[in-house]
C-alpha cells in the first residue's frame, strides 16, 4: 500500500514593486554600458576589486515578464562597475612551485613513484596497477624532462 504524500505549503513570495526594489533592475538586454556580472569580469581577466558590492540586479528570465515586480529569484545576477574593477592578481613563481609540489603529492603513487596527470585515491594510497594489478594507460602519466647536468656554454 503506497504512503500517503504530505502536503506542502506553497512558499509564499514577498512581492515588491520594482519601484520600490533597493537597487535599479535590469533586463537581459537592456544592461547600460560598463555594467557586467562577475563571470563577464572573469573573462575580462579583472577581479571585482574596488566594488563595494552590487551596483544593479540583472533579473532572470521569469521576471523579464513581469516587468511592474522586483526579481526575487535565486537566478538573479548581481552588476557591477567595470570602471572599478582592478586586473587579477598573478601568483608569484614561489606560489606556483607551491601549489606544483602540492599536486605532486596527491599525483604520486606512494608504491611505484610515478606521477599521474589525476589525483590518486586516498583510501587506496597508491595506483590501480599497483593495487589490483590492473594496467594504467600510458597517456594518464606524466613524463618528466631529464635532470639539466649543466647548461653552460663549452
Amino acid at each position: 500500500m503506497p504512503r500517503p504524500r504530505k502536503k506542502h505549503r506553497r512558499r509564499e513570495v514577498t512581492r515588491v514593486p520594482r519601484s520600490d526594489a533597493a537597487l535599479p533592475e535590469y533586463d537581459r538586454s537592456t544592461v547600460p554600458e560598463g555594467l557586467v556580472t562577475r563571470r563577464k569580469l572573469r573573462e575580462m581577466g579583472l577581479s571585482p576589486g574596488g566594488n563595494e558590492g552590487p551596483v544593479a540586479i540583472l533579473r532572470c528570465r521569469l521576471c523579464a515578464t513581469r516587468p511592474q515586480w522586483s526579481c526575487r529569484h535565486p537566478t538573479r545576477g548581481y552588476l557591477l562597475r567595470v570602471d572599478l574593477a582592478k586586473p587579477k592578481r598573478m601568483p608569484t613563481l614561489a606560489q606556483e612551485w607551491a601549489l606544483d609540489r602540492a599536486m605532486a603529492a596527491r599525483q604520486t603513487c606512494g608504491e611505484c613513484g610515478r606521477r599521474f596527470y589525476v589525483c590518486l585515491s586516498k583510501k587506496l594510497g597508491c595506483c590501480l596497477e599497483c593495487f589490483d594489478g590492473t594496467p594504467a594507460d600510458p597517456g594518464s602519466l606524466m613524463t618528466l624532462s631529464a635532470p639539466a647536468v649543466h647548461r653552460l656554454a663549452a
